[in-house]
């Protein structure tokens, strides 16, 4: 089994609006997620598409490393999630000396990719179908 994770941190994209474009690619093959992403339309679509292809790329390296073959058919993404990253304070000037606070919020984007096990997924549904025929 091939894993691997790419981040990307302190990007200009908002935490709530990048975690809309995430949800969309969570579970998907790697090539259907960038095919997704390829034409979504939010604004932190192109940032997560080329985390994603930096992902596939570091699993090419570790394949190559661990002697392993992959097929970037295999990938899928495991997880991908959003954590909040440090947020740029800024004052814009307003109406009778006032300041008015833009918080400029920035994101730190989390995407794992991995190949299924193969080893494992026989024997669990084995035992699934035997619990089932039990009761």
């Amino acid at each position: 089994m091939v894993e691997s994770i790419a981040r990307v941190r302190h990007i200009r994209v908002t935490p709530q609006k990048a975690r809309r474009v995430v949800a969309l690619i969570k579970g998907k093959q790697a090539q259907e997620a960038l095919a997704i992403l390829k034409f979504a339309p939010q604004g932190a679509s192109e940032p997560i598409y080329k985390l994603v292809a930096s992902a596939m790329a570091n699993a090419r390296v570790t394949a190559d490393k661990e002697n392993e073959f992959l097929d970037d058919a295999d990938l899928y993404v495991s997880n991908a999630y959003v954590d909040e990253g440090t947020t740029l304070k800024r004052f814009q000037p307003r109406a009778q000396g006032r300041a008015f606070q833009i918080k400029k919020r920035t994101s730190h984007i989390t995407v794992v990719l991995s190949t299924p096990e193969t080893a494992d997924a026989p024997t669990s549904s084995a035992t699934g179908t035997k619990k089932k025929a039990s009761k």
